[in-house]
């Protein structure tokens, strides 16, 4: 049997090995997200978090770039009562307060275990049409530096890193990222599944932020 973090398990699983994650705060009441938001700086992204709400988007969970605590309020009503709708016997952990990052050019980084030949690497365009766009490449791990360096060259969105509209993006951070997770997998072998899309990339020498994530590990024995 398998299960899937919730994304505030993952996202500090992922931070733990030194991967960007946009902060985020697990609220239980509406006076707490209220606090959260504060702290963070308005506008903020509010998300259920529930391992049994994967695709939170589709069922109405996630309100982006709230603007004051009245629509903050008005937001955590409607994400939960959506999520009922969605799945009413779905177990909710509560509502993640999280910053709302800058967007940057959207990439996916992710890790899937192959029955055959165990862990795969992935990388290329994310967000919301990754899977139309299929522009991805895959690594056996564990992999070092040079095959990270060539994972990027190899896929179409490299063009675009490398300053085909006369930005260029930061390369040394996707790499970074790559070669973290490789490192997370290796030493984590109950991991059977990450997910971070989209992986937001900023100009060069800005570094990267994820704002979104999915792992799924095997349940213990």
């Amino acid at each position: 049997m398998s299960r899937y973090l919730n994304e505030l398990d993952a996202n500090r699983l992922l931070s733990g090995y030194g991967i960007p994650m946009a902060k985020s705060f697990l609220c239980k009441d509406e006076e707490d997200a209220a606090k959260n938001a504060a702290e963070l700086g308005y506008p903020v992204v509010m998300k259920i978090l529930s391992s049994e709400i994967l695709h939170k988007t589709d069922a109405g969970c996630v309100f982006i770039g709230v603007k004051n605590e009245e629509e903050l309020r008005d937001a955590y009503k409607r994400i939960l009562e959506n999520a009922r709708a969605y799945k009413a016997d779905a177990n909710i952990d509560g509502i993640l307060v999280q910053e709302m990052a800058e967007k940057g050019l959207e990439m996916i980084i992710g890790m899937k275990l192959d029955p055959q030949f165990g862990p795969v690497i992935m990388a290329g365009s994310g967000g919301i049409y990754v899977e139309v766009y299929k522009d991805v490449t895959l690594r056996l791990l564990p992999i070092g530096r040079p095959d990270a360096e060539k994972m990027l060259k190899e896929v179409k969105i490299h063009k675009v890193i490398s300053g085909l509209r006369g930005i260029v993006y930061d390369d040394e951070a996707i790499i970074d990222v790559l070669l973290k997770v490789s490192k997370l997998v290796m030493e984590n072998p109950d991991i059977e599944e990450i997910d971070i899309n989209p992986l937001f990339v900023y100009e060069k020498g800005r570094g990267a932020k994820g704002v979104d994530a999915l792992i799924k590990k095997k349940d213990e024995k």
